[in-house]
């Protein structure tokens, strides 16, 4: 009884697989879908009929118990050899067809699933990411899509297995039931078919992983990268070159399964020529007895490189059910974006004053008051590692919402939707996170389309990056990750902020976006950037003396959850307290 039991969840386990599997599918790919069991189907009966097209080759002149005007005895040889021809090439060119469809509805299919979960993470609340690691997030967008695109392929496998062993086996049980008689006769043939378009595979195959990695580059450290992303408004453009991908992706699945289909198609051509040359010599030398035997071995024959495939298929089924279940717990997340999009800089230079505040985490809940807020001024923000300085950014930058929230601008209170529609237009800087782009100028303008060279090398200049770039050959297109050119963990995040100055937000978060950088370092660039962004508000998570000197108020957590708020006079000794610390 247990084993029955196992044997019964296992069976709805993929029943449910299938039907979870099928409601992805778009109308279009169910259409495709059916005409590609027709195809099948199709192939399956030509292959069937080409066998039964041997017996007469087999026996001429014989009259024989089955066919009718099909197998017509009368008929001359060379006839009944080009009908076996035709037919054989017909089973050739309608299983390649369907091939080349399965391949496109494969590639598709695959490119569908990627672009609706990373759209869906990019709506997604920052909350719902909570407890996701950076690497699931990553497997999600890139190798979990591939085991699950694995698994589609795998179930057109198993039907075009299903199809002809049901189609062929009905024609051998007709033609001469002692099945066990029948010896194969296509034994060796897929040697053939594996060396078949080798070097365009190969080809093919680096390109594709190629292409993997750019995904994993756009894929990597997501809930960071996600805060950056929304701070510019560039959902679009990440949608947009994340799709792109996913269609290099698509041209390149499509091609391997199409090379694999040629190499096939090739081998049957090859087999359908042989065969029905060996037929007509066999004639001209007086022949064999043996038609059904060698139509019944036909037939069971074509069976066996599916027999080679099906345990393959099943096993790459298997690993598309936790794969595919990983898949659709992310898309459906609840989405948070609003439709509409504000305006963007300074209809207002009016400050913002938080009159309370209260969150979570930490679990103690922390709380905030008397925060002012106000354009071309600089807030420093310090406290120990883990007392939930993030989680207080993250309500200040708009992208996560408090349990309380009063504030004040121009004298009318506002609540949180409308304090988040205000900063939306903004920069949030972290410090892990990397460009994801492949040069210093696609990096620019990710952050300002519109911004011209003039302006680029401007803001470069302001981050003290101009100088790298005058020595290097290639100027605002130097490469990012290349070996000969690289750029260090501090020029890095010295281009992150020049994003930040073309960017020119209403509100500026930098979350420790300077440690690579040396005390004096950091202190020019935040000096120049508010220098530079008379209208924004920065915020800037830091622990260093100098930036405390600069600041024009100082936000410090204590370890007992009680924040200060002190202004310039005060800032630096406040801030003092902190020295040492690190996040």
């Amino acid at each position: 009884m247990p084993n029955s039991g196992s044997a019964e969840a296992a069976g709805d386990g993929a029943q449910g697989l299938l039907r979870s599997l099928a409601r992805t599918l778009t109308g279009v790919e169910r259409v495709e879908t059916v005409a590609y069991v027709v195809l099948s189907l199709g192939a399956a009966f030509a292959g069937s009929l080409a066998a039964l097209l041997l017996v007469p080759l087999v026996q001429p002149g014989q009259a024989l118990p089955f066919g009718g005007v099909l197998l017509d005895p009368r008929r001359s040889v060379e006839t009944q050899a080009a009908a076996f021809a035709a037919a054989t090439g017909a089973f050739a060119l309608l299983r390649w067809q369907a091939a080349r469809m399965g391949a496109r509805l494969v590639g598709r299919y695959g490119m569908h699933l990627r672009r609706a979960v990373h759209a869906r993470l990019i709506e997604a609340p920052l909350t719902s990411l909570a407890d996701a690691t950076s690497a699931e997030i990553a497997n999600v967008l890139t190798h979990n899509v591939e085991l699950i695109v694995q698994g589609f392929s795998a179930l057109q496998q198993l039907l075009i297995a299903g199809v002809s062993a049901a189609v062929s086996l009905g024609f051998a049980f007709w033609v001469s039931p002692p099945l066990m008689l029948a010896t194969p006769l296509l034994v060796g043939l897929g040697l053939l078919a594996s060396r078949a378009y080798g070097r365009e595979q190969a080809l093919v195959g680096r390109q594709y992983v190629a292409d993997m990695t750019r995904l994993f580059w756009h894929s990597e450290d997501f809930p960071r990268r996600l805060r950056h992303v929304r701070s510019f408004e560039r959902e679009a453009a990440e949608q947009a070159s994340y799709g792109a991908i996913s269609a290099r992706l698509c041209d390149g699945y499509r091609r391997q399964l199409e090379l694999v289909a040629s190499g096939r198609l090739m081998l049957e051509l090859l087999a359908a020529a042989g065969i029905a040359a060996l037929f007509v010599l066999a004639h001209r030398w007086h022949g064999v007895e043996q038609s059904a035997l060698i139509a019944v071995c036909l037939l069971l024959g074509r069976l066996l490189p599916y027999l080679v495939t099906t345990r393959q298929s099943f096993q790459q089924l298997r690993s598309a059910a936790p794969a595919f279940e990983l898949w659709r717990r992310y898309v459906s997340l609840e989405s948070v974006r609003p439709s509409a999009v504000p305006s963007p800089t300074g209809t207002s230079s009016a400050a913002l004053h938080i009159e309370r505040m209260r969150l979570t985490p930490p679990p103690g809940g922390l709380e905030v008051g008397e925060l002012v807020l106000a354009p071309g001024e600089l807030t420093l923000i310090s406290g120990d590692s883990g007392i939930g300085k993030s989680s207080l950014v993250d309500v200040l930058a708009g992208m996560m919402a408090p349990e309380v929230f009063l504030a004040r601008r121009d004298g009318r209170s506002i609540g949180f939707d409308a304090y988040r529609e205000l900063v939306r237009h903004g920069a949030y800087v972290s410090q892990n996170v990397r460009p994801w782009q492949q040069s210093v100028r696609e990096c620019l303008r990710w952050a300002a389309p519109e911004a011209t060279d003039t302006m680029l090398r401007s803001a470069l200049a302001d981050v003290g990056l101009d100088r790298r770039l005058a020595d290097s050959p290639h100027g605002l297109d130097t490469a990012l990750h290349s070996a000969s050119s690289r750029l260090s963990g501090g020029e890095l995040q010295r281009l992150l902020l020049a994003q930040v100055i073309l960017r020119r937000p209403f509100l500026a978060v930098l979350d420790e976006a300077t440690s690579a950088l040396d005390a004096v370092a950091e202190t020019a660039v935040l000096a120049a950037m508010r220098r530079r962004l008379p209208q924004t508000i920065l915020i800037v998570v830091s622990h260093r003396p100098g930036v405390a000197a600069i600041a024009d108020q100082c936000l410090t957590i204590g370890t007992d959850l009680v924040t200060t708020v002190a202004g310039r006079p005060a800032c630096a000794v406040v801030a003092a307290g902190s020295l040492g610390r690190s996040e």
